[in-house]
């Protein structure tokens, strides 16, 4: 990393206020995207909604990150950072709170929308953030660690919450309440920061050119996509392909945490490997390999040693906070961190938003799995590939 990673741009924060901030973000930006799935029996029910609908529904997540993340740099150059943050952490709650208080299909969808374009703009500016703030290892293990957790914890609470209350909505309420106990602090971050020179670094003094010119950008974006895609995919398909093969519900579920856990375990390791600059390029062919052995498993043993392919793909799947490490890794200017995460998310997400729908139709076209994990494991050369090619030690200011 450069210098620049450890010497904040704008006026100090103390060190305690950045990592609570960060914790605070990071934990609220999945949830609201990944909690319907676990009780959308229980809110198709309630809703009256159709099966179409709840498909369209849980697709709605990767289209959002994708479309209003791609006009968060934007946004952020308005407002500031810490604004940007803040005013999206406000609109997810908001959206969150008040879906579960209506029984209009359309106003669910609605609010779910205003929920999940609030977090897309958090996704986007938070690793700009981290870099004009400094402390960039320390903040973006926190953040990476912070996003699997929340992930991690929505899958695991909200079906004994909703059973516990009989109340899907008090399920799915968790996770507004939860994220609006970040508000105040990013609020009150905002109100100090307006006059700071780091809030509008997204526009500041940065090297001229289009982030799509730089060939580390576009090999991230590969990574981050199939990735993202693999993680969508893994936590719709992978549970169900574990249950056709034999498998109780409750161990395909145990499955499915520990899979979740190794992508935890990661989290916490990836920034430092990469602040290091040693062994990174041998981690990418082994999650090129395990996530190859992963789907191979699932396709020929599914259930004769199972927690192998569900740690194969767990590992494979630390490719995603090592993604989001390199974002502010390989670049030096919090603005170059701003367009770069803006070019590489949205459209990672986009690709990963169609990995789900696509699994589903060549499974019903086929009536079973072996198409659907050749394909998945045959993924795994792009993200070797690309994997390679950002493992180098260049700076995407530079390429631009």
């Amino acid at each position: 990393m450069s210098d620049a990673d450890d010497h904040p741009r704008g006026a100090a924060l103390p060190f305690v206020v950045l990592v609570a901030a960060v914790v605070l973000v990071s934990i609220n930006l999945r949830p609201g995207a990944s909690s319907p799935g676990p009780v959308l029996e229980e809110v198709r029910d309630g809703l009256g909604m159709s099966a179409g609908v709840a498909g369209a529904m849980t697709g709605l997540p990767g289209l959002c990150f994708g479309v209003v993340g791609a006009l968060a740099v934007g946004f952020a150059r308005r407002v500031g950072m810490t604004a940007g943050i803040a005013i999206g952490l406000a609109a997810g709650a908001a959206g969150l709170l008040l879906r579960v208080a209506t029984d209009s299909v359309p106003l669910f969808l609605v609010l779910t929308v205003v929920a999940l374009s609030g977090m897309a703009v958090g996704n986007v500016l938070v690793p700009a953030w981290v870099k004009a703030h400094g402390h960039a290892v320390v903040l973006m293990t926190v953040y990476g660690t912070g996003l699997v957790v929340g992930a991690t914890m929505s899958v695991i609470v909200t079906a004994p919450v909703t059973e516990a209350t009989d109340s899907w909505q008090a399920g799915l309420a968790v996770w507004g309440m939860l994220l609006a106990v970040a508000v105040p602090l990013w609020a009150w971050l905002a109100l100090r920061e307006r006059r700071s020179p780091a809030e509008h670094s997204v526009s500041g003094d940065a090297p001229s050119g289009r982030v799509v010119h730089s060939p580390t950008a576009v090999a991230l974006t590969v990574l981050f996509g199939v990735q993202s895609m693999h993680a969508y995919v893994q936590f719709g398909w992978v549970p169900t392909i574990y249950r056709d093969a034999g498998l109780s519900a409750s161990h395909a579920g145990a499955l499915q945490g520990l899979l979740s856990a190794v992508g935890i375990a990661g989290a916490l390791a990836m920034p430092s490997v990469i602040a290091r600059g040693r062994g990174l390029r041998p981690l990418m062919v082994a999650f090129g390999l395990t996530l190859a052995v992963g789907y191979t498993g699932l396709m020929i043993a599914p259930a004769t040693v199972p927690w192998l392919w569900a740690f194969s793909l767990g590992f494979s799947g630390l490719a995603f906070p090592t993604a989001i490490a390199l974002i502010t890794a390989r670049t030096r200017h919090p603005s170059v961190t701003a367009q770069l995460s803006g070019f590489v998310q949205p459209i990672g997400y986009a690709l990963a938003a169609i990995g789900p729908f696509a699994v589903g139709l060549v499974h019903e076209a086929t009536d079973g799995w072996t198409l659907v994990l050749v394909l998945l494991a045959l993924t795994s050369v792009p993200l070797t590939l690309a994997g390679l090619r950002v493992a180098r030690p260049a700076y995407v200011d530079d390429e631009i």
